[in-house]
């Protein structure tokens, strides 16, 4: 029996969307609890890295330089994780971004964090911080454990999303042990199913593969 799926799914659908239908978002609590603990999450660390560490020295070469990379991370973590909640379905692509950025960001928080530590010590926490030497020992021993454990988190999670794709295979479906019942892609073909063809595009969360809009569609024609 031929069905007009197409018809059905460009009607449109309001239940997970926000902003008059224009956005998809699912308004669960918990997602949503979740999602502005990140932000504060990353807000904490942009507040002690800037406030605590590079501003002070800001006229250096080496704040300069390190506040370039601090912001242009924040920037592509906190947009890869709106372009993750607001699209339907949610592009892989982006999920990983998130995951990759956030990596990026935490290890350079914690060289941060330790470079910070060891002038401080080095000068005797005389003029190393605009903060009082208790408040800035608590602000960047915070700063280092949240590092630490965010790096840790998204870098098994990073690997775990990426050793999925490059052997068409879910870890749930490895533990399992079972003979593959769809043909598998090449490995390049399942990166670029996710990525699309190797360029800068890759680590940008504003785009996405060529395909990705069409090959939902082109499952929407037959039963």
């Amino acid at each position: 029996m031929d069905c007009d799926y197409m018809t059905f799914y460009r009607e449109k659908d309001f239940h997970n969307r926000c902003c008059g239908g224009k956005l998809w978002c699912i308004k669960d609590i918990c997602g949503i609890i979740c999602a502005v603990l990140t932000w504060l999450l990353i807000i904490y660390a942009e507040f002690v890295v800037m406030a605590v560490i590079l501003i002070p020295t800001i006229n250096t070469l080496y704040s300069s330089l390190n506040m370039a990379i601090f912001q242009s991370l924040a920037f592509l973590a906190f947009a890869s994780h709106l372009r993750t909640m607001f699209t339907d379905p949610h592009f892989l692509k982006t999920d990983i971004l998130f995951l990759f950025y956030i990596a990026g960001i935490s290890l350079h928080s914690l060289f941060l964090c330790v470079q910070q530590f060891t002038m401080c010590v080095r000068q005797e926490w005389r003029e190393c911080s605009t903060f009082n030497p208790p408040a800035t020992v608590v602000l960047l021993l915070f700063l280092a454990f949240e590092a630490l454990l965010f790096a840790i988190f998204t870098a098994v999670m990073l690997g775990t999303q990426l050793q999925a794709i490059w052997y068409d295979e879910t870890g749930i479906e490895q533990l399992k042990k079972e003979e593959a019942r769809w043909v598998r892609n090449s490995r390049w073909k399942s990166i670029q199913a996710v990525f699309g063809r190797f360029s800068i595009a890759w680590f940008s969360p504003f785009t996405s593969p060529p395909n990705a809009k069409t090959k939902l569609d082109s499952y929407l024609y037959s039963v």
